[in-house]
């Protein structure tokens, strides 16, 4: 089983930056894919970005040029550094890693609030 922790959440005004963190513990299970999903009140989770294990990686337009996906060397580890944002960027912010070449086997973090005010 592999547990998700995140952190980095907050508060910040339009304009600003956060940096979101995602650790993945509790199995030896390479991860193929790990990336940030975000909902919205009343939307559906999308995909804000991903990267692969090769460090292929793949953004929403909304947030291309704005956000930044990363991977730790201990490739256990996810980040989403979030610059410039805006207040449409306000959601729960979820890590979620895959175990398979595709997201058919993978798990989802608790999920973090970000919040932009503007």
């Amino acid at each position: 089983q592999v547990q998700l922790v995140e952190s980095g959440g907050g508060l910040v005004q339009a304009g600003g930056s956060l940096r979101l963190s995602c650790a993945a513990s509790g199995s030896m299970a390479s991860f193929n894919i790990m990336g940030w999903y975000r909902q919205a009140p009343g939307k559906q989770r999308e995909l804000v970005a991903s990267i692969t294990s090769g460090g292929t990686t793949n953004y929403a337009d909304s947030v291309k040029g704005r956000f930044t996906i990363s991977r730790g060397n201990a490739q256990n580890t996810v980040y989403l550094q979030m610059n410039a944002l805006k207040p449409e960027d306000t959601a729960v912010y979820y890590c979620r890693v895959a175990v398979s070449v595709t997201w058919s086997r993978s798990y989802w973090g608790q999920g973090t609030q970000v919040t932009v005010s503007s």
